[in-house]
């Protein structure tokens, strides 16, 4: 089975420390000069304009697992997995929601709120028992490819597909159903990256999901440039956006 999807990977994808590096180099800047644009225009979207940054350090992590694969640290591997293991388990379900929460008028904003708590919660509960269960995570390297793997804790009381549509639920619905019709867009776009890894690439669901909203990501640096072209927001509405 090993070698079927290596081939598979070979024939459909190339990843590697050189391209989650790179990602990551185009990424982290991207971000810094994004969260800059919207502290000086429009401190409503500061939070959303941190995404890009947290999937370009994500990347850098997962960039660090390759190169310390390649040296055989297995020490190194398992400090690296965890720390790229908490963009995916915790970064996302709560600070996507949370960036949202900013951009919504008030009598909207809580709802998104509690997405990110619920986020926060569900996604503790995968993350946090990893620090006392050694061998919780696993982490197997295909020719192109990283699969992490292992013990889900809620795969005690439910299916692991239900987890993951718990997962995707919190992540994307704050995203789809948000006033911001650009907001809309980037979450049919992570949609699409799902759909995608679901169909063709489930044996390493978790890395080719994140290296998919890291690209798609992109977009948000557009749309921070775009919809903040009309200059410094007032006094007021700053003020309203961080409330």
């Amino acid at each position: 089975m090993a070698g079927c999807h290596e081939k598979l990977v070979g024939a459909r994808m190339c990843f590697s420390a050189e391209v989650s590096y790179s990602v990551a180099a185009a990424l982290i800047p991207a971000g810094v000069i994004a969260m800059n644009r919207a502290a000086r225009r429009d401190l409503s979207y500061l939070a959303v304009a941190t995404l890009p940054l947290l999937f370009g350090l994500q990347q850098l992590f997962e960039g660090l697992v390759w190169s310390a694969a390649s040296t055989g640290g297995g020490d190194r591997i398992a400090r690296y997995s965890m720390a790229y293991m908490f963009f995916s388990w915790l970064a996302w379900p709560v600070w996507v929601p949370f960036a949202t929460y900013f951009l919504e008028p008030c009598r909207r904003r809580h709802l998104y709120l509690v997405f990110a708590i619920v986020g926060g919660m569900f996604g503790g509960l995968q993350y946090v028992p990893y620090f006392a269960h050694e061998g919780w995570l696993t982490v197997k390297f295909f020719k192109h490819a990283i699969s992490y793997e292992g013990t889900v804790l809620f795969d005690l009381i439910m299916r692991r597909e239900l987890t993951y549509a718990v997962y995707f639920f919190v992540i994307l619905v704050p995203l789809l159903t948000s006033s911001k019709r650009s907001v809309n867009v980037f979450g049919g776009l992570v949609a699409m990256v799902a759909a995608v890894t679901y169909l063709f690439f489930s044996w390493a669901h978790i890395s080719v999901f994140c290296f998919g909203g890291a690209l798609v990501s992109f977009y948000l640096v557009y749309m921070i440039f775009n919809e903040t072209r009309t200059g410094p927001q007032s006094t007021k509405n700053e003020a309203r956006a961080v409330a």
